[in-house]
């Protein structure tokens, strides 16, 4: 798996204990976005087939768990888009890049859990530089091979993705899991070259992301 950390390598792990760190921060995945960020530790725990002692032997605290959590998903993402760029076909690449990524939570879990990690820390800000040039790329790839419209920005598909990998408000995310690649394909669709109808306005790009929020 890519790694994206820049603090120096702790004691290596027992294998046991490696399972159980793996089975929790898994385990908080899934239910950070089935219950949300307060989620408490003891369910997570339960989920994960372990003690609550073991969970704290791994993770100091909350913070420190979404922490490693958040850093999770982002390697694995960045696993999935790395992968992509040695892909023969620039579009499929971007394609099975778009839904791997939702199925790793990327887009319900992260602005779910915003508030609660330290955006300045330096694992993170690697790691969101990192997935940012390698899906930067992915779209670059796919204007030059001609397969995707040249109206799309990378804050065109930045948006897309994320609003319908969102939970919507007032349901149950977990219940929505069968409908999302099915409107992702629907997005992907839509992204393809030649265009069927002119887009309004001109294509978004990530700085007009930030200045927008």
């Amino acid at each position: 798996m890519t790694t994206v950390s820049s603090r120096p390598a702790g004691p290596r792990l027992r294998a046991d204990a490696s399972r159980n760190r793996a089975r929790i921060i898994g385990a908080a995945r899934e239910t950070l976005v089935e219950i949300g960020a307060e989620a408490p530790l003891d369910e997570i725990a339960r989920r994960a087939g372990v003690g609550n002692a073991t969970l704290y032997r791994h993770f100091a605290d909350r913070r420190d768990l979404l922490h490693h959590v958040t850093l999770s998903v982002l390697s694995r993402v960045l696993e999935h888009a790395e992968a992509g760029l040695h892909e023969p076909d620039a579009f499929e690449a971007l394609s099975r890049f778009t839904h791997t990524a939702a199925d790793e939570r990327i887009g319900a879990l992260c602005p779910m859990i915003a508030d609660h990690i330290d955006h300045d820390d330096p694992e993170l800000e690697s790691a969101r530089l990192r997935l940012k040039q390698a899906t930067t790329e992915l779209i670059a790839r796919a204007h030059a091979s001609g397969q995707l419209r040249s109206d799309i920005g990378v804050g065109d598909y930045f948006l897309g993705v994320t609003q319908l990998t969102r939970p919507i408000p007032g349901t149950g995310c977990i219940d929505l899991d069968q409908f999302l690649h099915r409107h992702l394909q629907v997005f992907l669709d839509g992204l393809r070259a030649p265009a069927p109808s002119a887009l309004p306005g001109r294509p978004v790009s990530l700085d007009d992301l930030k200045r927008a929020g």
